[in-house]
């Protein structure tokens, strides 16, 4: 433990993912390909659950469409939504190693300033003011200039046919939205969601699956019409949820911490431009705290002027405390009418929907989820160094826990192996995503379940052969308690429920056999 507990925690999941299969570096053997990596079968089954919630919670709970689009699009995409003239970050070059940074990033690393929306000449002001030199060969910059972020192919095989890899998924939505709305006889208000990959050609991917080339984005865009942006289906569930909220005031003055508000009142009193962009936020905080993440951990920061685009009615970032710092996990946006609008002026395609007093064009309310991002924000919310074990482990929730239970024989011999995949085989036809494990000691597959967080693990002993009971591991407490097999399904139901301490099933169950 002693090793580990000296290196910084980034490393500490880094090390983690790659030895319990949750993510590689893409092409490793090969020396790899920064800024790109690839989910493991660990990492593959997070994904998913998280995904599944997701689409669950955002999507089928609101009644919303989901679609799936294309990654390549054609350059006129991007004229209409501003991607070729405005997708940019700002770039500083080395004069001697050659080594290019995005500018704002090594203003906060260096002097720990947000850079933020600044244009290249007030970039170059700081860096000389502070007298800022390359990390590394400590060199001087060359002037900062706009780097565009798209990712461009070429498609057919005539030369000079450009497309572009898709940096977000909202075009699709757009350009799709008036076949969808006449297809799915949508009325308003309505919305229409998507999960998929996107690509940046980031100036200096880093820290892990934080900052890369490619990611996946869980979005979606809700179209209202302008009456009804305060008054969205659903909001009184919602209205007295607590949001951590940072205005720009508190920024001006230092403060790091939101201030919790009720829904409620952020709009009463214009913190939040609009009901419907209050209700994502709700429940994209109930969101974060099903899958792990510390609630404490959570604001929603107002994006300052400088960072906010001009057509925006009012941007906030639900934005995490990671140990690297405050890091931005989910984009909410009041785009307004602004890309319906942009689409239709360059398509010539009209994009207004028939609404109770005529056709109107919708405004749209953004919440756009980083995937990659969220899973960091899970391994390092639930990353566990405990005295009670010689391992590190992780206390995910069984929301996001890739597998619900292991099964194990205590022995592989006289009979225990067959009994234990007997009883495995019948968990996997309930349903339950289970793993049966042999190899080596029962201690050490303990550990490996902690390893990759399953809460739960069920062993089958000499005892099981004559009575029929079975042991179940607490992964939190390492406590277990014996339990008649024909009780172990709805026993694990009760505790993967959540509602119920690992404590009191015993005294349930006892109930129940009453």
């Amino acid at each position: 433990m002693s090793n580990i507990e000296n290196k910084p925690l980034l490393d500490k999941i880094q090390d983690v993912s790659f030895r319990r299969g949750i993510v590689f570096p893409t092409a490793d053997i090969y020396g790899g390909l920064a800024g790109v990596f690839d989910y493991g079968p660990i990492g593959t089954l997070m994904r998913q659950k998280l995904i599944n919630f997701w689409r669950d919670y955002f999507v089928k709970s609101e009644g919303h469409y989901e679609i799936e689009g294309s990654l390549i699009l054609p350059p006129k995409v991007f004229e209409a939504s501003g991607h070729l003239a405005k997708f940019c970050d700002p770039l500083v070059q080395c004069k001697e190693c050659k080594s290019m940074f995005r500018a704002d990033k090594i203003i906060e690393d260096k002097i720990e300033q947000n850079a933020d929306g600044l244009a290249p000449k007030e970039l170059d002001e700081i860096i000389a003011k502070n007298k800022l030199t390359c990390p590394s060969c400590n060199g001087a910059f060359m002037n900062a200039r706009e780097f565009n972020l798209m990712l461009k192919t070429q498609v057919g095989s005539v030369e000079g046919n450009v497309a572009y890899l898709r940096p977000e998924t909202a075009q699709n939505i757009f350009i799709n939205f008036k076949r969808i709305a006449h297809s799915m006889r949508a009325k308003l208000p309505f919305g229409i969601a998507q999960v998929g990959k996107v690509y940046r050609n980031e100036i200096s991917p880093r820290q892990f699956i934080i900052r890369v080339r490619e990611f996946e984005q869980m979005e979606v865009e809700a179209f209202f019409a302008e009456e009804q942006l305060d008054n969205p289906p659903h909001f009184e569930e919602l209205a007295d949820e607590l949001l951590p909220l940072l205005t720009r005031e508190m920024q001006a003055k230092g403060i790091e911490k939101g201030k919790d508000v009720t829904v409620a009142e952020a709009v009463e009193k214009k913190i939040i431009p609009n009901a419907a962009m209050g209700y994502y936020l709700a429940k994209e905080k109930i969101l974060f705290e099903e899958v792990g993440i510390n609630p404490e951990l959570i604001r929603f920061r107002h994006m300052l002027p400088k960072e906010t685009p001009h057509y925006s009615g009012g941007n906030f970032d639900l934005e995490i405390k990671l140990s690297i710092g405050w890091t931005e996990i989910v984009g909410n946006a009041f785009r307004q009418q602004h890309d319906l609008i942009s689409h239709e002026k360059h398509s010539g395609t009209k994009m207004a929907v028939q609404h109770t007093n005529g056709n109107v064009i919708p405004y749209v309310i953004e919440p756009s989820i980083g995937v990659g991002r969220t899973l960091y924000c899970i391994l390092e919310s639930c990353y566990r160094e405990t005295k009670d074990r010689d391992w590190t482990w992780f206390q995910f929730p069984p929301t996001i826990s890739p597998y619900d239970v292991h099964v194990y024989p205590l022995m592989k011999k006289d009979g225990l192996e067959e009994k234990a995949q007997e009883v495995f085989e019948e968990l996997k036809g309930e349903g339950f995503e289970a793993v049966f494990d042999t190899s080596g000691k029962i201690g050490k597959r303990y550990a490996r379940a902690d390893e990759i967080g399953t809460p739960y693990c069920v062993t089958i002993d000499y005892e099981s052969l004559k009575d029929e009971t079975v042991t179940i591991r607490d992964r939190d407490t390492m406590k277990q308690i014996r339990v008649e097999l024909i009780d172990l399904n709805d026993v694990l139901v009760l505790l993967l429920s959540g509602e119920y301490a690992f404590d009191e099933i015993e005294d349930i169950i006892s109930e129940q056999q009453k």
